[in-house]
């Protein structure tokens, strides 16, 4: 019986596996739409309920599928703590903590239900390839993020400099300055602090230049990687 459940729930080249793998990806879509329905004002009371319905359907089913994967799994604990372990578990964990604890402060906890769109990852080839990419660049990936941050505090305390004078509410400390070092190294721009000065003009015209690389810079690498699965995997395919 254990061997059966593990085929569909962990094979996918099977029928039963394949229907399964539908199964799960049809009720979490589900789950999505009744919880943006859920958000529209004056919702029906009937309708409501019908979704409260659907809600604790999907967290029966999302439950027992969790604990059918931790009962057929070979390696439980690698499971459990797995990426796609902690996501099965985050689907249904805070609707019983809500039950469990009646405090206003944990119906946030509702918000976390997004997070079972990251299960559709599992049945996704796609997403699959992109997992590895970002562990084959996982060093090169936190090496920039490193640098990423030395140059968000550098900006901030630059930018300070040339504007605390001209804008002492704008521009209070080296932290008030991390908004618009953000805003700006990431070329979005909001517009709503912005330097007035020659020298914050020059300035913000460099880090302009700046953030575009550390726009690109991920992007290249990620693509590169993604490059390099995908050249893997078609040798695989080959050489079986």
């Amino acid at each position: 019986m254990r061997e059966k459940l593990r085929v569909i729930i962990e094979e996918s080249d099977t029928k039963a596996g394949r229907n399964f793998d539908l199964f799960v990806q049809l009720l979490v879509l589900i789950s999505l739409v009744s919880f943006s329905i859920e958000t529209l004002p004056s919702l029906n009371p009937g309708l409501h309920i019908f979704l409260d319905w659907v809600e604790t359907v999907t967290i029966l089913i999302f439950t027992l599928e969790y604990l059918f994967r931790v009962w057929v799994s070979k390696k439980t604990f690698r499971y459990v703590f797995s990426f796609y372990g902690i996501i099965d578990l985050i689907s249904f964990l805070p609707y019983y903590l809500m039950l469990a604890v009646d405090l206003r402060s944990l119906r946030t906890l509702r918000f976390i239900r997004l997070f079972r769109i990251l299960k559709l990852a599992r049945f996704s080839s796609a997403m699959q390839r992109f997992q590895k990419a970002i562990k084959l660049a996982k060093e090169e990936i936190i090496l920039f993020l490193f640098a990423t941050l030395i140059v968000l505090y550098l900006s901030s305390v630059g930018i300070y400099y040339f504007e605390n004078d001209a804008q002492p509410e704008a521009f209070a400390s080296v932290f008030h300055s991390l908004w618009w070092s953000v805003a700006t190294l990431t070329t979005v721009g909001y517009g709503d602090v912005y330097p007035i000065t020659v020298g914050g003009k020059i300035f913000t015209f460099i880090i302009l230049m700046v953030g575009l690389g550390i726009v690109g810079i991920p992007a290249g690498l990620i693509a590169s990687s993604l490059s390099a699965v995908r050249r893997e995997e078609e040798k695989q395919k080959k050489e079986n």
